[in-house]
């Protein structure tokens, strides 16, 4: 049987060096970016993105099952290039920023699917409302960062809720239920402490 390529990767990059069971990772916040898109009257999908967050990956590369990932989300920070639009879904209608100002994601299972997938699953929070989301991750790169000078890895991740069942049901029909979400990624291992400045 073919093993995933993903597992064999980490573990060969991470060979040289004797690390914890599992190793912290921090967000490239300049080369992450975290989309949605939600299709408009049957006419047009939508995309929008949240510019600011906050959030870690614990890596076990023996063991990617063991592996976890938690993000929090700005809601403020929603963005759809139209600043009247970007208002409005501030407002109770849609994100009620003034009464949620997070959204959160934490992982509760990894699962390895074939060749360099992971389906992630994990509580997110939105609007005071968790549910169960599955998130499915196709890792792109696992190398040494070549001016951190540390491991990295790079992911492309999707995954599709209903506003509906976070209680986000204003003008369903007309903007859709649906809302596919898609989070493009790079993150570094986190320095050593002896390596971290002052």
């Amino acid at each position: 049987m073919k093993k995933s390529l993903a597992p064999l990767a980490l573990a060969a990059l991470f060979a040289a060096a004797p690390l914890a069971a599992a190793d912290r990772y921090e967000f490239d916040k300049a080369h992450t970016s975290i989309l949605f898109f939600v299709e408009h009257m049957g006419l047009s999908e939508m995309q929008g993105e949240f510019r600011a967050f906050e959030g870690e990956l614990s890596i076990d590369p023996d063991d990617l099952a063991q592996s976890s990932v938690s993000v929090s989300i700005d809601a403020a920070s929603i963005d759809m290039d139209v600043d009247k639009l970007n208002e409005h879904l501030k407002t109770k209608d849609f994100f009620d920023v003034a009464n949620h100002s997070k959204l959160a994601f934490r992982s509760s299972k990894v699962e390895v699917r074939g060749e360099n997938a992971l389906a992630v699953t994990g509580d997110l929070t939105l609007l005071g409302v968790t549910r169960p989301v599955t998130l499915e991750v196709k890792l792109k790169r696992v190398a040494s960062h070549p001016f951190a000078k540390r491991p990295a890895l790079g992911f492309h991740a999707e995954a599709t809720i209903q506003r509906s069942d976070f209680g986000m049901n204003y003008i369903v029909g007309a903007v859709a239920d649906v809302v596919k979400i898609r989070i493009d990624g790079e993150s570094i291992q986190a320095a050593p402490a002896a390596d971290a400045k002052p």
